[in-house]
């Protein structure tokens, strides 16, 4: 279920602070909500895989907090990146 380098390559074409950014606080926000949107689907379709759902809400917890720090160092980055990502 994980993305394919190609899957990576369109999400962070959005985002990318630089050409080469993978690391920055958007780059990781863009990739945790892509794969977010993956396991959603696959758990509206397997509703009794509790590890994938544990996975989901891991996933959810560490782009809270990345988007927490990005609006405490940076509200205009944040700001911007919640509309690109519409959340």
């Amino acid at each position: 279920m994980a993305l394919t380098t190609a899957q990576k390559a369109k999400v962070l074409e959005k985002v990318r602070v630089h050409d080469k950014d993978t690391g920055s606080s958007e780059a990781q926000v863009a990739l945790f909500t892509k794969e977010i949107e993956v396991l959603s689907k696959h758990l509206k379709k397997h509703q009794k895989d509790n590890s994938s759902r544990l996975g989901l809400l891991k996933m959810v917890a560490k782009r809270k907090r990345l988007l927490d720090f990005l609006k405490r160092s940076n509200p205009k980055r944040h700001a911007s990146l919640l509309k690109k990502l519409d959340l």
